[in-house]
């Protein structure tokens, strides 16, 4: 079994978005975050709490169909883009290179890559990385990587 340095339980949508929020107060600038899990794992739960720690008020939507969704963000003073990426329709990493998501991540914003695992080339080194595993009783395991490097 692989280590996962970091981890945390949720037992409810609320908690996941709980913990999305906190996650996003310790964000680094410019910080990408590869999600990975089954579908329903909870990935869009987690961004709607990252926005909202991010001082988004916006409703946080899945976007399945149009691949990018862009929410205007601020933090400690800073204004920048939240770039809300799902990858689960393309067909790989060429895909996601011709939708210009891979300007998002160099935009000077915050990205985060729902179902991450289709695109793994296009996942820098020094991303975020975390896997939601579904546990009994509908409780999630997140497993997140990476936050160390700055």
């Amino acid at each position: 079994m692989e280590c996962c340095p970091t981890e945390f339980t949720s037992s409810s949508p609320e908690e996941t978005e709980a913990l999305g929020e906190r996650l996003a107060q310790q964000l680094p600038p410019h910080a990408i975050l590869a999600l990975s899990g089954v579908l329903g794992s909870g990935k869009t739960c987690l961004v709607k709490g990252i926005a909202r720690g991010l001082g988004i008020s916006e409703n946080i939507t899945s976007p399945t169909y149009t691949i990018i969704n862009e929410y205007p963000a601020s933090m400690d003073g800073r204004s920048f883009t939240l770039h809300h990426i799902d990858a689960y329709r393309l067909g790989g990493d060429e895909d996601f290179e011709n939708t210009g998501a891979g300007e998002c991540m160099n935009s000077g914003g915050v990205t985060v890559i729902e179902w991450s695992e289709r695109i793994p080339r296009s996942i820098p080194p020094c991303a975020i990385s975390i896997h939601i595993n579904i546990t009994d009783a509908g409780s999630r395991i997140f497993c997140i990587k990476g936050m160390e490097c700055r």
